[in-house]
This record gives C-alpha cells, sequence and structure tokens, in this order.
C-alpha cells in the first residue's frame, strides 16, 4: 500500500512538471487566466466594502469577518483547481470525443491519470487572494492561535478542497452514460459562490441546500466560524472531515460505475 502511495506521489510530481514546462512556452495563458481570477475576485471584495462603508455590520456580522470568511472560502477551492481542475474536461469533451480510451490502456488508475495530467497554475490567484484576506483581516479579530488550532486549520482546508474534488468527480461521471456533462458540473459547482459569506444570512431554503444537499457550506462558512468563535470544533471541524469523506465516497463510486457503462465514441 505505501509503495503504491509513493509511486502515485512519483507520477504525479511528473505530471506536474510536464504541465509546469507546458506553461512556459505558453507564458501569456497562464497570466490572463491568473490576472481573470484575480479581477473577478476583487470586483466582489470591492462590493462587499462599498456595502460596509454605509453600514457597521450586517445581520450580526462585521467587515472582517465576513472577509475572513470569504478568504477562507477561497484557499481549498484553489487548491483543488491547482491540482484536480481536469476533471472538468471529462465532462465537457473527453468523453463526449472518446478521447478517454487513452485512460483505459495505460497501466494507471484512470481517475487518478484524470486528476494528476493537468497541474493549473493560475489557481495561485485565487489562493494569493485568500491568504491576502486573511491575513488582513486577522488582526481585527480576536483569534487565539496557537500549534493546535494551525493544524486545525490545515486539516479543514485540506478536506475542504476535496468536497469540491469528490462533487467534480461525481458530476464529470455522469458523463458516461449522458456523453457530456460539464454543464452539471458547472451547475453544481458555482453553488459554491453562496458560501463566501456567512450563510445564516440566507433563508432556511438556501442554508439547508448548502449543509446537507450540496455541502459547499462545509468547505469555509463552518470551519471558519469555528476559528472565529472556537465553538463546537467536533462538528464545524470534524463534519467537515466526515462530509469530505462521504462525498469523496460517493463521488468515486458513481465514477467506477460509470466506466464500466463507458462506450468509445464510433466513427
Amino acid at each position: 500500500m505505501f509503495r503504491e502511495i509513493l509511486r502515485a506521489l512519483k507520477m504525479h510530481r511528473i505530471f506536474i512538471v510536464q504541465e509546469l514546462k507546458r506553461f512556459t512556452e505558453y507564458k501569456g495563458d497562464f497570466l490572463t487566466g491568473a490576472v481573470g481570477l484575480l479581477l473577478a475576485q476583487l470586483c466582489n471584495i470591492v462590493f462587499i466594502s462599498v456595502i460596509f462603508g454605509q453600514i457597521p455590520e450586517f445581520m450580526g456580522w462585521k467587515y472582517n469577518e465576513v472577509m475572513f470568511i470569504y478568504g477562507f472560502s477561497l484557499i481549498p477551492k484553489a487548491l483543488d483547481h491547482l491540482f484536480f481542475d481536469n476533471l472538468w474536461s471529462v465532462g465537457y469533451f473527453i468523453v463526449r470525443k472518446g478521447d478517454f480510451d487513452k485512460y483505459l490502456t495505460r497501466p494507471i488508475n484512470p481517475l487518478f491519470h484524470v486528476m494528476a495530467e493537468k497541474f493549473q497554475v493560475d489557481a495561485f490567484g485565487e489562493m494569493v487572494i485568500g491568504i491576502i484576506l486573511l491575513s488582513c483581516s486577522l488582526p481585527s479579530i480576536e483569534v487565539e492561535w496557537g500549534i493546535g488550532k494551525v493544524l486545525l486549520v490545515i486539516v479543514a482546508i485540506i478536506f475542504a478542497s476535496f468536497i469540491y474534488t469528490g462533487i467534480k468527480i461525481g458530476t464529470a461521471a455522469i458523463a458516461f452514460w449522458t456523453k457530456r456533462s460539464g454543464n452539471i458540473t458547472f451547475m453544481f459547482y458555482m453553488v459554491n459562490d453562496f458560501v463566501k459569506y456567512p450563510i445564516d444570512i440566507y433563508n432556511n431554503v438556501v442554508r439547508s441546500v448548502l449543509t446537507y444537499i450540496i455541502p459547499f457550506a462545509f468547505t469555509s462558512y463552518f470551519p471558519a466560524l469555528y476559528f472565529l468563535t472556537g465553538e463546537n470544533p467536533l462538528f464545524n471541524i470534524g463534519m467537515t472531515i466526515v462530509v469530505a469523506l462521504i462525498v469523496m465516497t460517493i463521488g468515486v463510486l458513481i465514477w467506477n460505475r460509470g466506466i464500466k457503462a463507458y462506450e468509445s465514441a464510433g466513427s
């Protein structure tokens, strides 16, 4: 088992090196993507700043607390974008064009191969914004930091990113039956925009969807709530881990069933 993990990590490193070589040939593509992500997030931040410029707090939330949740939400999303963004290609064209055949003919797990094949460097744009927002908001928030809490931040971010990945795996796998599922992935994935803000500003229906159906609330709001208040770590952090494992398991199960239904494109 340990040997297989080492082998997978070695292959992943090889894929990343090859992708970085590709980016050195197309620097403009990387810069365009990174700048685009930066501008999109900056526009949202300006919008929030304008609102809080008129009011001291919104439904009990202060400006720096909202910025903390917003910044926290960007980091797990950026990690998923950085390492596993090739899953989008499965839903949009890899299955439809019959290109998935190559993953079945190589001595590598097809899911691992798909996820490791691309390395989206432009995701650093999101990550940088997230880190800046956390760094700027923390001095104004009374949070007692220690080694334990820092480790919990790392654990929460890693497992939160798995929620994004699990949802992408499951929705991308629908293409094995429908030939194209990119729009389904997009529909699910864009729900994450709601959790850049505290979910208790929404009505009960939206909160229920974000918590129990498409559980993006566990990628930002709940773990960030623990770091802001220090309350209920068993739920806010523990359930983030549990939900990530459940979502990843469901996604992989759908993927494995989908591969059995895959039919290569005809001529």
